[in-house]
């Protein structure tokens, strides 16, 4: 990994010097905060670059994009290096998805685990390294590295270069609840809970009281502890509850790293600031996001505007799912939402679902929702064993047109509107003889 990022930083260095850059990077927290970390580094280096963020990077965007700029691809790009290689420039790609094509063209430097060493590590911890062989000034930008890292589930098994980027973070880490934020008032944390699914309690303010009533944690004339602060004892008659609730057997998936990150002078949940960030992103307002990240005092306040909104979209969007018609098969579950769940959030909630403990471990869940003129397809894994979802979308996308692309736990595809029935058709197919296989 050391040898690939100081020959693409060197590459970087000398292609720079003449030509303006183009920062393009994906809607979601790993990509806003690696588009903030690159911002903030190439204004220190005195360069002139603009940003773009996408929801996806599909084709007819490639075939528009600007020849006389360098293009810096962030959480993004690896599914589409054969398109990228035709432009007439010079194209960098700092990512970790999986990459569809073995060699790599000469216009192309690319910053990729799955062509190195197969660590898991988000974009933003990648890009983080990137800046920082850049110019180690650019060390303080460590916690936003962790916030990105955060925000695509990669901190609790930490990698070699995730833990130099904790390192340099400075970041404070606690063992606890894995319910954010652990800063704030534990009654909203659980009504708002979006990184555990408790039924009867997620989205439910008497639920809630019900819960935290059997813990004996109350509030008299102040506010609700905070996650934090509970004792050992009423830490251990909550996580009870939470297990009957959610049917399981042990705490391992909901004990684990808090990271807490000194945020606008402030210690705050990385998780938290990780959802802020996201909600900016899936609500069209990426911009927000970056200057939230950045450090304006305008954007912080717009952001947790923008957050609540997000928060009751987010519950509504789970109330949506328990009344919509599912499709189910040996080891799949398959959600048409329609218009009923909006395409920008569709992806969290198919998360959310995929954490809940309602299914089993290895089970396959298809969200679906429009966007547009085409729809969005969000697949994911429960728990961390099972099939290859990138592979079962590329069969499919193949099959009936559309685009792909993600990890093995967690992908994602665009196909046209009026395939959405063959769509279904062929994922369904497609499941059914895995299977079969295995």
């Amino acid at each position: 990994m050391e040898e690939t990022l100081k020959k693409t930083v060197d590459k970087f260095i000398e292609l720079s010097k003449n030509k303006e850059i183009l920062i393009i990077s994906h809607h979601d927290t790993d990509g806003i905060t690696s588009a903030a970390i690159i911002a903030r580094a190439l204004e220190r280096q005195d360069l002139s670059f603009s940003i773009k963020i996408l929801k996806q990077l599909e084709e007819p965007t490639i075939d528009k994009l600007p020849e006389d700029k360098i293009l810096v691809f962030l959480d993004l790009g690896s599914s589409h290096i054969e398109s990228l290689s035709k432009l007439n420039t010079e194209t960098f790609i700092i990512d970790h998805h999986e990459v569809d094509i073995k060699k790599i063209p000469e216009n192309i430097f690319i910053i990729n685990p799955h062509l190195i060493d197969k660590e898991e590590i988000s974009a933003s911890g990648l890009t983080y390294l990137f800046v920082k062989n850049l110019n180690d000034n650019n060390k303080d930008l460590a916690s936003l590295g962790v916030i990105g890292l955060v925000g695509d589930f990669l901190s609790q098994n930490i990698s070699k270069h995730a833990n130099e980027l904790i390192k340099d973070s400075e970041v404070k880490i606690k063992r606890g609840l894995l319910i954010y934020p652990a800063t704030r008032p534990i009654n909203k944390s659980l009504e708002y809970s979006t990184s555990m699914f408790i039924p009867g309690v997620t989205g439910n303010p008497n639920g809630v009281f019900e819960i935290l009533q059997e813990a004996g944690i109350t509030k008299g004339n102040k506010p609700y502890k905070s996650i934090i602060e509970l004792t050992q004892e009423e830490n251990s008659k909550l996580i009870t509850g939470i297990l009957l609730r959610r049917m399981k057997k042990d705490n391992e998936d909901i004990i684990g790293n808090i990271y807490l990150v000194k945020f606008f002078n402030k210690l705050e949940d990385a998780r938290e600031l990780s959802a802020l960030i996201n909600a900016c992103g899936r609500l069209d307002s990426p911009e927000t996001a970056i200057g939230f990240c950045l450090g304006n005092k305008d954007c912080r306040k717009r952001a947790e505007e923008i957050y609540a909104s997000y928060k009751q979209h987010l519950i509504a969007g789970l109330n949506s799912i328990e009344k919509l018609q599912k499709i189910q098969g040996k080891g799949y579950l398959i959600v048409n939402a329609q218009d009923k769940i909006k395409d920008t959030i569709i992806g969290t909630v198919a998360s959310i679902l995929s954490n809940s403990s309602v299914y089993d471990e290895g089970t396959i869940l298809i969200a679906m929702a429009y966007s547009k003129d085409k729809i969005k397809v969000s697949a994911r894994l429960t728990g961390r064993k099972g099939r290859n979802l990138k592979e079962i979308l590329n069969i499919v996308t193949n099959k009936i047109g559309g685009e792909c692309g993600g990890h093995s736990m967690a992908a994602g595809a665009i196909i046209e509107k009026e395939k959405g029935a063959e769509f279904i058709e062929a994922i369904r197919k497609t499941l059914d003889i895995e299977t079969v296989k295995v």
